[in-house]
């Protein structure tokens, strides 16, 4: 069976080796199981025909039967069409072609009964259809009724003949033959408990459904059946890191509870606590931890990770935490440096601009242990970077590293594996976080430390540019700072660095009285930093600036995020630079600048950031308006390669697969019983064609 789907496309009827060539370079389809996999990306309804009556310009295309009664060619040269009477009992409708005029004329029958297929529309006061697809009515056609697969194609193939007819009659014939040799991997007693359609039937009905109903129960079956693997595999996973992997024991609470008592400059939310009990759990239990920590921007995931690190510190270990920029790096070591010298622990910071003489002192007292706490960018990844004993591997903002770089943290411990904490400021939809993190537990810290009042979010058009240098006038008089945020987009890169310097001198002259600082990532670091230190200082109260700022300083008396061009953003990086203000106890506001035109999904995304502040709502709508190979960005993206399941549509289906996987796994951890074979096959099959849904972790 595996060998017949494994034979290449080409022989199937009307395909041969060069049209074979083509549908492998234009689509990816290269054998009988790709094609089988490639699934219609709409259907056109076939199921009743339409009077002329019936037709108005909100319907979609649909069938129409009649007479073609006339027909002429108006207009010249370039502007000539080809126009056509139909007729039937109820009315006229006028047919327009703009291409292929003298082969469509030369195929008109007069007064023969025609079947009509396209998009009604209106012209003045006349109904018509353009480009209509046209055959003659057979009484066997009269009396089909079907949904009419659509495929996704490319004018390469279009120009080859290679057109949606042509791809119909490849997929009756793959499915004659390939039908008979399907077998349902998923054990009957789920198909039962279900209601599934069985596998050949869901694949004959994806591609030639009957009629709606039968398209529906098709498309649930197979959707199950992809997240269903997929959770199978995670699962697994986990279970096999679970006992596979021992974990150090830190039992010991002492620091954390001494830095409780007297050192925690305030009174942690009850997100942080339960986070911190799960963690400890998790330490003690002698299981590796591998755990997602997610928390919106100033949520206090910082403080939750020092807490962690002094459980291990505890017993003699030593803690990492790696970030993906050197700023971000730095901002972690001074949050955290305060904490470690109130109780005695070393702290150091390690990134490409460590001086040489630093790196040396730092590799001795790190491999001797008297240095606690290792603090840095990519540089900790460095074969001379040795730990006596790593306990806490931290990883912050970790969809910025690929996965070999945190494999290698890891292994700084050659004896047993740290146990890791993987944080991000990213909300991660539920969906996504259950299918790229399936196999790691999932902590969330979904409350805002006391004091903390949500940012005001506020829209508006650049036609209110004076009323909002008014009220930014009013927040820097009252002592507090400005950000101004301009997009930079690669692709333009000249024209946008032009927008940053064009608003940086509307800036100057709007705000005379005012010191301004700018910051880009064409700058040289040391001149950013300078930037950087004189806003965080108050020397200067407005900071104009690129997205470098996205993740970076920490200024409490920044009140206000002025994001221009807010429609050219993605909602994530939205709710990133609105996380930027907000951090101290004032009132705090993020002003979307957009210009009057925007298109729908724009739109959306600045009505989204204004309703709410909460990033797990905010990440849903991403996902819904993106998808989720652009939320994960290109590393990740090809672990999701889903051919029909849709992560922002059909979170149930998924909580289904996930549930029905954890429960077949209960009754049957190897997947040894006889009725199990086939999926056990299935699970193999693609743990070697390389569907390493662990790799993300």
């Amino acid at each position: 069976m595996a060998d017949f789907f494994a034979t290449p496309v080409e022989f199937i009827k009307g395909v041969g080796p060069e049209r074979a060539q083509l549908l492998k370079k234009e689509l990816g389809l290269a054998t009988y199981n790709d094609l089988l996999h490639f699934f219609p990306f709409r259907y056109e309804d076939r199921t009743r025909f339409y009077t002329i009556a019936e037709l108005h310009e909100d319907l979609p295309a649909v069938q129409v039967a009649a007479r073609i009664t006339s027909w002429e060619v108006v207009g010249h040269k370039r502007k000539q069409r080809l126009v056509a009477q139909a007729t039937d009992d109820t009315g006229t409708l006028e047919l327009v072609w703009f291409k292929g005029l003298s082969w469509v004329q030369k195929n008109l029958q007069r007064g023969a009964e025609y079947i009509l297929f396209g998009k009604p529309g209106r012209y003045g006061r006349k109904l018509t259809m353009a480009h209509p697809e046209l055959s003659i009515a057979t009484p066997a056609q009269a009396e089909a009724r079907y949904l009419q697969p659509v495929y996704p194609s490319t004018e390469t193939l279009k120009r080859k003949y290679l057109d949606n007819k042509a791809m119909m009659r490849i997929m009756r014939d793959l499915l004659k033959k390939a039908l008979p040799q399907i077998h349902d991997p998923l054990p009957p007693a789920l198909l039962q408990e279900l209601n599934l359609l069985p596998a050949a039937k869901a694949y004959r009905h994806i591609h030639f459904p009957e009629n709606e109903n039968l398209l529906k129960q098709a498309r649930f079956r197979l959707k199950f059946e992809e997240l269903f693997y997929i959770q199978l595999q995670l699962l697994q996973l986990k279970e096999t890191r679970l006992t596979r992997y021992k974990g150090q024991v830190f039992k010991d609470t002492s620091l954390l509870t001494r830095f409780y008592n007297e050192h925690l400059p305030f009174e942690l939310t009850n997100a942080q606590k339960r986070v911190i009990r799960e963690i400890y759990h998790d330490m003690k239990s002698g299981r590796q931890m591998n755990r997602l920590l997610q928390g919106d921007v100033g949520s206090g995931k910082t403080i939750v990770a020092f807490i962690c690190m002094l459980l291990v510190i505890s017993e003699g270990a030593q803690a990492a935490l790696m970030a993906p920029t050197e700023i971000l790096a730095t901002q972690h070591y001074q949050g955290l440096k305060p904490y470690a010298e109130a109780m005695g622990l070393q702290i150091a910071l390690l990134t490409g601009s460590t001086k040489a003489s630093e790196r040396k002192a730092l590799h001795t007292a790190l491999e001797a242990g008297h240095l606690h706490i290792l603090v840095g960018t990519h540089a900790l990844l460095e074969e001379r970077v040795r730990f006596r004993q790593l306990g806490l591997a931290i990883v912050d903002e970790q969809h910025r590293f690929g996965v070999a770089q945190r494999a290698k943290l890891w292994r700084k411990n050659k004896e047993v594996f740290p146990h890791v904490l993987v944080m991000t400021a990213t909300p991660i939809p539920r969906t996504l976080a259950m299918t790229l993190y399936g196999d790691l537990d999932v902590s969330v810290i979904d409350e805002l430390p006391a004091g903390r009042k949500p940012i005001k979010t506020l829209h508006y058009y650049d036609a209110n540019r004076l009323k909002v240098n008014a009220f930014l006038k009013k927040q820097i008089d009252q002592g507090r700072q400005v950000y101004i945020v301009y997009p930079l987009i690669e692709e333009s890169e000249k024209s946008d660095l032009k927008d940053l310097m064009d608003g940086y001198e509307s800036v100057c002259r709007a705000f005379p009285e005012y010191h301004v600082s700018i910051v880009h990532g064409k700058m040289k670091p040391e001149a950013k930093q300078f930037e950087m230190e004189r806003f965080v200082k108050g020397q200067t109260q407005i900071m104009v600036a690129t997205t470098v700022i996205e993740v970076g300083v920490d200024v409490p008396n920044a009140t206000v995020m002025v994001i221009e061009n807010a429609e050219r953003f993605g909602l994530a990086q939205l709710h990133q630079l609105r996380g930027r203000v907000g951090r101290g106890a004032q009132q705090s506001y993020c002003i979307l600048m957009s210009s009057f035109k925007l298109t729908s999904e724009a739109r959306t995304r600045l009505e989204t950031m204004v309703r709410t502040t909460n990033g797990f709502e905010i990440a849903d709508t991403d996902l819904k308006l993106r998808g989720p190979g652009d939320l994960m960005g290109t590393q990740q993206s090809g672990l999701l390669d889903l051919k029909i399941a849709d992560l922002a549509r059909d979170g149930a289906i998924l909580q289904l697969a996930r549930e029905e996987a954890r429960k077949l796994l209960q009754a049957d951890p190897q997947l040894a019983r006889p009725e199990h074979t086939l999926l056990r096959q299935t699970l193999d099959k693609k743990a070697a064609a390389g569907i390493r849904w662990s790799s993300i972790s």
